[in-house]
């Protein structure tokens, strides 16, 4: 059975989680997705707002999801992977007072799950304050750090002035420079889907099709581009050039022809997590990876010549 995507989304309390995860299922095409929803309080109000637009939600209430409900999320994960049907992603929307890093972490302890993002929302209004409050700072700059891609709420009531400032303070915190300016929590799908196919051929560099980027304000787009090579890869000196441009991507993905054997294996890379499995059905060709980020041309030309130099 193939890995079931999961994506976590994250955020502190009022930053918009529940209006970004509607918008996005909302958009869902014929995607079947399953919710997840971890409240804070015993009366999941959130799980109820979200089956508005889904049927499949389940619920985990109390708040800290990394804690005491550890063990009902270990039991609701092996539940979904073990359907006759399972989805086609997994969406875990965090409590605002949980680590979603950690949860991911949580949802991969088996390899029922690949991991495509962690999602962090951040309510640009009232972040300053947040991260000064004594009690709940570090959980927002835990949050914040763990983030595989950032959203920047609420952006629409500040001036200009307040959202350069915010996106600096953000900036200072984060590994990612995967981030998103949005209003009411409507994002390009593509931060969410794998809207991006692997080709048979490559592709030049592209945006993401227009349906996966409307709704967006941030300064560059979401862009993604393939690189390709009929040498072998060594493992290590890939994953090191994937580690090294991390900050800009999103997800990347493909096959490649490892120095170990010279089959070929499935990638896939989120963050700084990267995933080489052998794929022994397939014949050994050319490696190809398709990558998505935050890319400008400089950025990608940057990313080609670190993947060039792990060819042997």
């Amino acid at each position: 059975m193939n890995a079931i995507p999961l994506v976590v989304i994250g955020g502190y309390l009022g930053a918009g989680k529940t209006t970004l995860l509607n918008h996005v299922l909302t958009n869902a095409g014929t995607r079947r997705i399953t919710v997840l929803v971890n409240d804070f309080g015993s009366i999941n109000i959130d799980a109820a707002l979200i089956r508005e637009r889904t049927d499949d939600v389940i619920n985990l209430e109390n708040g800290c999801i990394c804690c005491s409900i550890g063990g009902r999320l270990v039991d609701a994960l092996l539940a979904i992977s073990s359907r006759d049907d399972p989805p086609d992603l997994l969406i875990i929307e965090a409590s605002g007072v949980s680590d979603p890093l950690r949860i991911a972490q949580i949802g991969l302890l088996g390899r029922a799950y690949r991991l495509d993002g962690v999602v962090v929302l951040v309510d640009a209004e009232r972040i300053e304050a947040t991260l000064a409050d004594p009690y709940v700072g570090d959980i927002a700059q835990r949050q914040i750090e763990g983030a595989t891609a950032l959203v920047l709420n609420k952006m629409d009531l500040l001036d200009e002035t307040g959202r350069a400032t915010v996106k600096a303070r953000v900036e200072a915190l984060a590994h990612s420079r995967v981030m998103i300016e949005a209003s009411h929590g409507a994002v390009p799908t593509g931060l969410i889907f794998d809207c991006q196919a692997l080709p048979d051929r490559p592709y030049n560099r592209a945006p993401l099709s227009a349906a996966s980027t409307t709704a967006t304000s941030a300064p560059a787009a979401l862009s993604s581009f393939s690189f390709v090579t009929d040498a072998c890869l060594s493992r290590g000196k890939l994953k090191e050039a994937l580690q090294g441009f991390s900050a800009k991507l999103l997800r990347a993905k493909g096959f490649v022809r490892l120095d170990s054997d010279g089959a070929l294996h499935e990638l896939h890379v989120v963050g700084r997590r990267v995933l080489m499995t052998a794929s022994p059905d397939r014949p050994a060709a050319e490696s190809l990876i398709v990558l998505i980020g935050m890319f400008d041309r400089d950025d990608e030309s940057r990313a080609r010549a670190a993947l060039s130099a792990a060819e042997l």
